[in-house]
């Protein structure tokens, strides 16, 4: 059965905890761990990678704190309304495709 979303549930932190999601994502990461072990070169350009992506966060982060706090509390309200909303999308999925319920391989 779908469950509803209280005021503290993210619908990120929902999806997430899918089952079929889950288990992707676990696949995923472990493919990805795998391929940096056994290709040396596939390491260091994934190292690479993951130290610039790490670093353009930070920097949109720092950028967007000034914005984001003067924004808060218009924003605040704004964003309780959309998670509503897409749980509420995520029940009726929920609710209609069943499948979301198993992990991957089932």
């Amino acid at each position: 059965t779908a469950s509803i979303c209280h005021v503290q549930e993210n619908v990120l932190q929902r999806v997430l905890q899918l089952p079929v999601v889950s288990s992707t994502c676990e696949t995923l990461q472990r493919k990805y761990s795998s391929t940096k072990e056994s290709h040396p070169l596939m390491a260091s350009v994934c190292e690479v990678y993951e130290r610039g992506v790490q670093g353009a966060g930070a920097l949109a982060m720092w950028g967007m704190e000034p914005v984001v706090r003067r924004l808060e509390p218009q924003c605040e309200s704004a964003v309780a309304v959309a998670n509503n909303l897409a749980c509420r999308g995520l029940d009726h999925l929920e609710e209609k495709i069943p499948a979301l319920q198993y992990p991957v391989d089932k």
